[in-house]
């Protein structure tokens, strides 16, 4: 039996590649196929559209971001260091590659990309949710609805990168970025 495994993680290797130097913009059929050494008819033999294929490399890289910030935030016992440690990894891995962030966070693209976006919002809303509701049993931060601050806090994170992420920006000071995005989440957790 022949798999096709090889060629589909190929190509979606390759479709990650383009996107993270060129952003989605310059992520055509054509680029990815002759990234990946195939043609754009094997491409689409695996994947329908340009859309489906993006959405796997979105999966693959958000799964990648949550596993790397959840692994952060259980270094530590204290709930709000967990979800300081997963706000600093999340951001500074975003400010370390700003192409594939601005893909990510906001770059125009495909409504299935846009759908799964979405979908991936609610899960790093829900990885830091938890941690706050563990500070807020734990008299470390004040009573509040833990999925609402997870959630504007995700999406206030979000829009702070889109600046600095964003291909005109213009050599912002990453480490007094990712300073300021990190005293931002403590003033809205209310953590003295």
């Amino acid at each position: 039996m022949i798999t096709t495994a090889p060629t589909r993680d190929r190509l979606v290797a390759a479709a990650h590649d383009v996107v993270r130097e060129g952003g989605y913009a310059a992520a055509s059929v054509a680029a990815v196929a002759e990234r990946a050494g195939t043609g754009a008819s094997t491409l689409y033999r695996h994947f329908p559209s340009k859309g489906q294929l993006f959405v796997e490399v979105f999966r693959t890289v958000c799964e990648g971001e949550i596993r790397a910030a959840e692994a952060a935030a259980a270094a530590h016992d204290d709930p709000v260091a967990q979800v300081l440690a997963w706000v600093r990894t999340f951001c500074a891995r975003a400010l370390a590659a700003p192409r594939l962030a601005w893909a990510l966070i906001a770059e125009p693209v495909d409504p299935l990309v846009e759908a799964e976006r979405l979908a991936f919002r609610r899960s790093y809303r829900d990885g830091i949710a938890g941690r706050i509701a563990a500070g807020v049993a734990a008299g470390r931060l004040p009573a509040q609805d833990p999925h609402l601050s997870a959630a504007a806090l995700v999406g206030a994170l979000g829009e702070a990168l889109v600046g600095p992420t964003s291909p005109d920006a213009v050599d912002p000071d990453l480490s007094a970025h990712l300073q300021e995005l990190m005293a931002f989440t403590r003033r809205a957790l209310g953590d003295a």
